[in-house]
């Protein structure tokens, strides 16, 4: 009779890659294998005998003993995900596959790392994320808050900022920020130093309390958080240095690795791309609504304004005016000085109409020498002429441009709602046709003047 070879005590859960936990229903751990060092960095008897909620990441401890429950109500659960935090501070993603043992009044669990596939799937929904926020309406501020989402995704760090840099002006502003530093804290200067020092060297950096003071003099810090991670990343256009991201993790358990370094870096170059595109959206914007040399409403955005001023008008049945002119003999000006003089001359009378009115008034050009006025709430047909004559007198002071001194006149035409018509077409024209009846007034009194 063949003998029975002789099989040592061996604990065969020891050879799986993935852990095997077994919780009590108190969730204590009863029993952890040896893959548990690798995948959360403890060893086993670390952890047994501890809570296991203890080691889970806290901003999914709510979902995880939701979860708990369900499993001791007898559902079984082969692909719930959270996320733990390491012994060394990383945070890791595990797939668990879990039930509840009626007999032995225990949970059996095995716990997979699944942390490299979560974060492929973060980058390439984060560069999703970012692309389409780039496309989607709104500001960059609109911008920076979808990213920040992304970013805390990535890298759980809801302390985040936005710095950009201004290279003809060497001033770096922080649009965005979301992070505990109070303005009065004599730590709130900290960020900008950290980040100039990204901007000038063009390199992402890793700060942690060990490696900081190494990098920064160490009085920079004195008065600041010296146990925060610190990760920033350059935002590099292909036009040079735009400015940088910062997270900053306020956990002491958590830690930033080098990978998490690599991670912002990628986010970086995604949101480079994406604030160069709603910059180039805001400039066509503003192209197709402002005239390029005054910077006022032109004919589009100036009707629209008034559509709108209109709709209100009618429903409190109130008055507004429409001011049309333009300056006589300007094409002598032209002709004579050359048409950069000409250019320095409207801009000169676009920010003289714009002292004339109030914050609620709208001065549009509308092609050439013509501008037009709106007038918001109009309380007496007496009030336009007093408009008007201060819009003459401003006009007509003197100009002292770079190769003239120049003295020209406006010839001004007005509308009034609702006596001269209805809607924004029948206003215009009303006062572009009074313009030119008060420049044939004009005209007539000059030669009857110059016999």
């Amino acid at each position: 009779m063949k003998a029975t070879p002789h099989v040592p005590p061996y604990n065969f859960t020891d050879l799986l890659l993935d852990a095997v936990c077994v919780v009590d229903r108190d969730g204590y751990f009863l029993f952890v294998s040896a893959a548990s060092e690798k995948i959360f960095g403890y060893k086993p008897d670390e952890m047994i005998g501890k809570p296991m909620i203890d080691f889970v990441y806290p901003g999914d401890r709510d979902r995880t003993l939701n979860a708990v429950t369900e499993i001791l109500n007898g559902e079984h659960k082969p692909h719930f995900e959270n996320r733990y935090v390491r012994k060394d501070g990383k945070i890791v993603h595990i797939m668990w596959s879990a039930r509840w043992s009626e007999s032995e009044q225990v949970r059996v669990a095995v716990a997979r790392d699944v942390t490299e596939r979560k974060r492929s799937e973060s980058m390439q929904a984060a560069v999703y994320a970012i692309s389409e926020a780039a496309n989607s309406p709104g500001n960059l501020n609109a911008l920076f808050q979808r990213i920040h989402a992304v970013v805390d995704d990535l890298l759980l760090a809801t302390n985040f900022m936005v710095g950009l840099y201004d290279a003809e002006k060497n001033e770096l502003s922080f649009p965005y920020c979301a992070h505990p530093y109070n303005d009065t804290s004599p730590s709130n200067r900290v960020p900008e130093i950290i980040v100039k020092q990204v901007i000038h060297t063009g390199r992402s950096l890793l700060l942690t309390p060990e490696t900081i003071a190494a990098v920064f003099p160490a009085l920079v810090f004195e008065a600041g958080p010296k146990t925060l991670n610190w990760l920033i990343a350059p935002i590099k256009s292909t036009n040079g240095m735009i400015g940088a991201l910062l997270v900053m993790s306020s956990d002491n358990n958590m830690r930033f690795t080098e990978q998490d370094r690599e991670l912002l870096q990628f986010v970086s170059i995604q949101v480079a791309a994406a604030i160069e595109r709603k910059r180039m959206l805001s400039r066509l914007e503003y192209m197709a609504q402002f005239d390029q040399l005054t910077h006022l409403p032109n004919r589009t955005l100036f009707l629209d304004r008034l559509q709108n001023a209109l709709i209100i008008a009618r429903r409190e049945q109130k008055m507004l005016a429409v001011f049309y002119l333009d300056l006589d003999k300007f094409k002598q000006v032209n002709d004579t000085f050359g048409h950069a003089t000409g250019d320095q001359l409207l801009y000169a009378v676009s920010h003289r109409l714009s002292l004339c009115v109030r914050e609620s008034d709208t001065v549009g050009r509308i092609g050439g020498d013509e501008f037009v006025i709106l007038a918001n709430h109009i309380k007496h047909t007496g009030d336009v002429d007093v408009i008007k004559n201060k819009i003459r007198a401003a006009l007509s002071q003197p100009y002292n441009l770079e190769k003239a001194q120049l003295q020209i006149f406006p010839s001004i035409g007005c509308a009034i709602y609702p006596d001269h018509g209805e809607n924004e077409s029948e206003l215009i024209h009303y006062a572009d046709c009074a313009m030119y009846q008060a420049k044939k007034e004009q005209m007539s009194l000059s030669v009857t003047s110059n016999p």
